[in-house]
Order: structure tokens, then sequence, then C-alpha cells
């Protein structure tokens, strides 16, 4: 199928000028994992510039809080992090909770992170809401704090100083973008008769991360379908009913999108979720919206096998991030693709900002590049090096 290539953009970033961070733990003399490709280059560049920082960024000593440690997406930022550790000489404990839907224990975590007062904090919120509290105690006692992987936008004014992600609205409609071209010719049939399904299963419904991302897919189908001349009604998860501007009622329309949410973040949980959504006799498409459910989507298809690549032969499946479950998907033709971030740089962009910041620098909001990816441009060398396991 085409290639395409989404080189996702954040809104306009704000610059904002910093006091440099007090002394923090020790040199580290760890060794950190290292991607080879465009991911690796990027990562020296970035060293290099915050290694050049007038007074040196040796000593700091950073905590960073990732939303679980349960997904190989975590572990990658994870690598990231040793990466940018190594270089710079600096010091980051990292911890999460078990699972994406412990949100309660992040907040703890968190909490006991500003407590040890280090010189900076890395935040990968689970769910953006819970840690507004947390945002101001870290604000009130000096500590700078860069957000990564999803943004906080209730944050109190000054606590976050830069934010590290993808555009996730416009990543979550790069899917429906390649997904639409495969079943255009199923939603033009559509009759409200003989009405089609889309499926979306989104891992929660509270990390803005995720919002965004399952909302912009729902967006970009709902203008796809109406350029077809056809009239989109969304149904299932609340909050994606609530926030789904331009759906019609359900009566109304040709075509569904039905959203699922499961009410843990786990891989089987998601798979029932799934399940549901591909059982239905009118279902066409679905997509899984980060690792998590998109292996869902791919478990739920070992029970009912009816996934496929050819839409006049089964259900057209399209994921997000990587993992092997999902890549062999893609391989084994059940997948059509998936959209990739980088979380290896997102995770040694979070530690080389912080770096900044405490030598003083000026910092802004860093967009990250995200690609469609299938099976025939997973070896390219943009797409390669995002591809983790």
């Amino acid at each position: 199928m085409k290639k395409k290539v989404l080189a996702i953009l954040l809104s306009a970033a704000m610059v904002i000028s910093m006091a440099a961070c007090g002394g923090g733990g020790n040199d580290s003399g760890d060794s950190g994992s290292a991607d080879s490709g465009a991911a690796t280059e990027d990562a020296g560049d970035a060293a290099d510039d915050a290694g050049s920082s007038e007074g040196g960024s040796k000593g700091y000593s950073f905590q960073m809080i990732v939303k679980s440690f349960q997904s190989t997406y975590w572990q990658a930022a994870i690598q990231g992090v040793e990466q940018a550790k190594a270089e710079l000489g600096v010091e980051v404990e990292a911890n999460g909770p078990a699972n994406e839907s412990d949100i309660a224990d992040q907040v703890q975590m968190l909490d006991s992170a500003i407590e040890k007062k280090p010189d900076g904090i890395a935040l990968a919120a689970c769910d953006t809401k819970s840690v507004v509290d947390s945002l101001a105690k870290a604000l009130e006692a000096g500590i700078p704090v860069v957000c990564f992987d999803t943004g906080v936008d209730e944050a109190p004014e000054g606590s976050v100083y830069a934010t590290v992600a993808t555009d996730n609205a416009a990543a979550g409609a790069v899917a429906a973008e390649n997904i639409f071209p495969v079943i255009e010719e199923k939603i033009k049939a559509a009759t409200t008769d003989a009405k089609v399904r889309i499926g979306e299963v989104n891992q929660d419904a509270t990390a803005l991360n995720i919002q965004q991302r399952g909302q912009g897919f729902i967006d970009k189908m709902i203008e796809l379908c109406n350029g077809a001349d056809k009239k989109v009604a969304v149904v299932g998860n609340e909050f994606y009913v609530n926030a789904t501007e331009g759906a019609v009622a359900e009566a109304e329309a040709e075509v569904i999108i039905e959203v699922g949410v499961p009410a843990q973040t786990t891989v089987d949980l998601a798979s029932t979720e799934a399940q549901k959504i591909m059982s239905k006799d009118d279902t066409i498409a679905i997509f899984g919206s980060n690792q998590t459910t998109a292996e869902g989507v791919v478990t739920a298809n070992q029970t009912l096998n009816k996934l496929s690549t050819d839409p006049e032969k089964g259900i057209i499946g399209a994921g997000f991030d990587a993992g092997t479950p999902q890549k062999e998907a893609i391989l084994n033709d059940q997948l059509i693709g998936s959209v990739t971030q980088s979380p290896l740089m997102m995770g040694y962009e979070a530690v080389v900002t912080l770096t900044k910041i405490c030598d003083g620098e000026e910092v802004a909001d860093i967009p990250m590049d995200g690609y469609w990816y299938s099976k025939d441009n997973m070896e390219d060398d943009n797409i390669a090096p995002n591809l983790y396991d």
C-alpha cells in the first residue's frame, strides 16, 4: 500500500527562561543502551548541545516517573534515559506504577519524588488531572518539571518548563488516513439500513495523549466519511461520545464509530473490548490506539480470526506504537500497519532538557516525529530505530 510518513509537530512551543538548578546527586558511570540509525544520531546532537552549557552538567540528580514498566514502550523510553545519563554524567532514578491504570500509585510516587528534592523531575502522567496538586508542590519547592509523552494542560503556571511529546491528535488522524482508503468502497456502499462499523479501542479516557489520539482518529474519520457523503454516529465510551463534534444520531448514520475502553490497561481487557466490536457482523475496521490496545486487537483475533489486509476477506486492523506482537501481525497480514512514536528519544530528550534547565539555558517544548509503517517500509532508516520490541 502507499507509504505515508508523518512528521508530527506540536503546536507553537512556549520558550521559558530558566534559573539554574541546585547541586544534585553523584556523577553516573552507567552505560546506556542506544539504538542505531536516526535516533542515535539525533541523541548525539542533543548531548553535544547540553554538554556545551556553561558551568557543565555533571552532578545533577533527577527523578523520572513513567506511566508503567508494563510495556516495551516504556522500557524503550528508559533506554533513552540510560543513554542520556551516560553521556551527560547525571543521575536519574526512574519509577512508575505496575499498570497505567494505577493512577493513585503514580501520584504517590510523584509526591515521594518531590520530597527527595531532586534537581528536576521528568513526568509522564497517567491521568493529567490527578497530578495538578503535585505539580503545585513541585513549583513551591522550586523543582522544575519536564513532561514527556503527554502534556498536562491544567498544570499550575510555571510548574512545567517544557513538554516532550508527539502531536497525538495528528497521530490518531494519520491512522484514519491510512485505514480509510482501504475501506472506502465499503463506506461508499453503506446506507442507513446497511450500516458499517469502525472500531477504536483506547486504553483510557483520562490521559491527555490518549484522549487526543483517540479523538484525532475519530475526527479525521468523520471528516473522511463526510467527504464520501456519509454521516457518522459515535457510540460506546461516554467521554469520546461527548467530546465528538459533527456526529449524528445512530439512526441517521450510515457509518458507526464504536469506541471501547477497558476497565484497566491490560492486553486481556483490551482484547475483551476488541472482541465485542470485532464480533459484530457490520464491523469493517478497527484501530488500537497504543501498544496495549493494539496487542489487544491482535489477541482478540486469535479467537475470532477476522483480521485481514483485504477488506473483502475480513476486518481491516491498524495499531499504534510497536512491540513484537504488533510487528508480527503486520508482517503476517493481520494489520495493515501502525503509527510509531520514538519513546527512546522522548526519554532521552526529557533528561537533556532537565540538564539544560539546570545549566540555566532557555528550553522549549520539543516536537517528536511519528511515522506510519507497514510491512513495506519497516526496514527504512527513519522507521526501524523506532520499532522497539
